[in-house]
């Protein structure tokens, strides 16, 4: 497996269409908008103030998180440098690659984070545990 570095995980601007009054819409498409194919899309929302979500790594997942509503911070590490990024516009996506450790936190009231992951869920993907991910990474 490729090993990526937080300086590869980037911004993806999605397709923004400027409706009219009633509204804007973005699109993602597979094979157009996201670097892979989406298999599956969840989202968080109701996270109270003060809590954090993720805390882990995926092995071969990708993903793109996407503020659909409100804010919150996205704190990539790769085990050398962390970078972090406020999501707060639903036309823009974090697109995060495998083998990088997230941590998402500062939720804004009624912020919901949706997220588009390139395989279905699969718990042997996941590495929940800092000290296992950075033996990760060294290998």
């Amino acid at each position: 497996m490729e090993k990526y570095s937080v300086y590869d995980c980037t911004i993806i601007e999605l397709n923004q269409h400027h409706s009219d009054r009633r509204g804007n819409i973005s699109v993602v498409q597979n094979g157009n908008t996201v670097p892979f194919d989406v298999k599956r899309v969840y989202y968080l929302y109701d996270v109270p103030g003060g809590e954090s979500r993720g805390s882990h790594a995926h092995r071969e997942l990708s993903q793109l998180i996407v503020a659909a509503s409100g804010s919150f911070r996205v704190t990539l590490d790769d085990g050398n440098v962390k970078r972090s990024f406020t999501l707060n516009r639903p036309y823009q996506g974090l697109y995060v690659k495998p083998g990088i450790w997230r941590d998402l936190d500062d939720f804004s009231s009624g912020a919901v984070a949706m997220v588009l992951a390139s395989e279905k869920y699969d718990a042997n993907d996941y590495i929940r545990d800092y000290d296992e991910f950075i033996d990760f990474r060294n290998r």
